[in-house]
């Protein structure tokens, strides 16, 4: 089949193969839905620096923009070939290297590449986005107090070699594929992964001065709010490019459903959220209907493509319970993470995956869910532990007692984020 375009009177009648055309808009939806995976990241940026102090800001902002530039840069120079090594020849589905650097495949035809839906360099573009957001994640549990230069370190090795080798499990063929491990667009290969990692940050670095005091829990509020909703608002936009790009293709049927579970789930964890945290402290608050949207999304990113419409608004309302209950727990446990992420992220994340089991069990089990938990849980936080445990031991994990009270803006970069605002605090 054939269409046939009419230009401009000056160029030729230009005939398209049916093909073509499904390449073509399919290809534009994938690099759309890019461009939104792009745009979470300024909402990370803005969430993090909203849900800290002011003296912090530039510190916050720079480490965002170094993930994004390092995830981009790792994912190109090994990341990508990590992540999709090809098992498919092989019996080992554990770790497979597929070569250093980027490039078109060989023989590669872009109308039989990923099944004529979108190009190499696309795939390779949509995936290096996830890649980033992947340390991010991280970025906000240690706010405050990481040394900048540990933390990019840390970024580099972990979202260069671990975030894409444990992607390989699932999204690149592997052991975890064949054995029907269902996570749609990334609640444990995303975010609980980085979840994991968080916590093994905020153990090693420890909390921040004047957190915890004689036994009680010490709120340290965000500077900026405003900034802080502006951040969730962008990051739940981004969303329906992170789960609606995760069909891989334009299908009308399929990217709408999976519009509608995002978007209901999502909902539900802000409404959920608000009633518990309002319950709770006899005050609604802000943060916890934020973090309530994000724990919605998180929640239903695992199975957002094969869970019912309304299972996806039961999965958000349970979200937004375990972010509120679980933002309490890891105060309890002196686990102080400024942003909620270790909530949102690593407990919604894990909660997300078994769900797909409970909601959709003729797609895959409860028990092979668990499973993959489990084996992206122990692999993520003892990698990741690892590498902090070695920067804390050679060049340092956490700034000095008079930088962390001065600020990181000046004390790492030598800059202010308001000009004239900043409290000087020497002792």
């Amino acid at each position: 089949m054939a269409i046939l375009l009419a230009g401009l009177p000056q160029v030729h009648a230009m005939e398209l193969t049916l093909e073509d055309v499904n390449l073509r808009t399919n290809n534009t939806w994938m690099m759309v839905a890019t461009f939104m995976v792009f745009i979470m990241h300024l909402g990370f940026a803005t969430l993090e620096t909203g849900l800290t102090r002011s003296k912090n800001t530039v510190n916050i902002l720079f480490k965002n923009s170094g993930v994004l530039a390092i995830g981009l840069m790792t994912y190109a120079i090994c990341g990508f070939n990590l992540m999709y090594p090809d098992f498919s020849d092989s019996t080992n589905k554990f770790f497979d290297f597929a070569g250093w650097g980027i490039g078109l495949p060989e023989g590669y035809d872009p109308l039989t590449y990923a099944d004529g839906n979108y190009t190499y360099w696309t795939d390779f573009l949509f995936q290096a986005m996830f890649a980033a957001t992947c340390a991010t994640i991280v970025s906000g549990a240690v706010a405050e107090r990481i040394k900048l230069g540990s933390f990019l370190i840390f970024s580099a090795v972990f979202v260069g070699f671990f975030y894409p080798w444990l992607g390989s499990w699932k999204w690149g063929g592997g052991w975890l594929q064949d054995k029907g491990f269902h996570d749609f667009a990334g609640s444990t290969l995303v975010h609980s992964v980085g979840g994991w990692a968080a916590l093994a940050g905020v153990i090693v670095v420890g909390p921040r001065i004047g957190k915890y005091v004689n036994g009680a829990v010490k709120p340290i509020m965000g500077h900026n709010l405003p900034l802080a909703a502006i951040g969730v608002f962008l990051l739940w936009f981004g969303w329906y490019g992170f789960n609606g790009g995760s069909v891989l293709s334009a299908d009308a049927d399929g990217v709408s459903k999976v519009f509608v579970t995002t978007s209901l789930s999502a909902a539900a964890g802000v409404i959920s959220a608000i009633a518990v945290s309002w319950i709770h402290s006899r005050k609604p608050d802000l943060t916890m209907a934020l973090n309530g949207s994000l724990a919605g999304l998180v929640g239903v990113t695992a199975g957002a493509d094969v869970v019912g419409v309304m299972d996806a608004v039961v999965i958000g309302l349970i979200s937004g319970v375990i972010v509120v209950m679980g933002v309490s727990f890891f105060d309890k446990l002196k686990l102080d993470d400024p942003v909620g992420a270790l909530s949102v992220h690593l407990l919604c994340g894990v909660w997300g995956t078994i769900a797909v089991g409970i909601f959709s069990p003729e797609t895959v089990s409860v028990g092979i869910q668990l499973l993959g938990v489990a084996a992206y849980a122990v692999v993520s936080f003892l990698s990741a532990l690892l590498i902090f445990a070695v920067l804390k031991y050679t060049i340092g994990i956490r700034v000095s007692e008079e930088e962390e009270l001065g600020g990181l803006d000046i004390g790492e970069h030598g800059m202010e984020a308001y000009n004239g605002f900043q409290i000087f605090i020497t002792q």
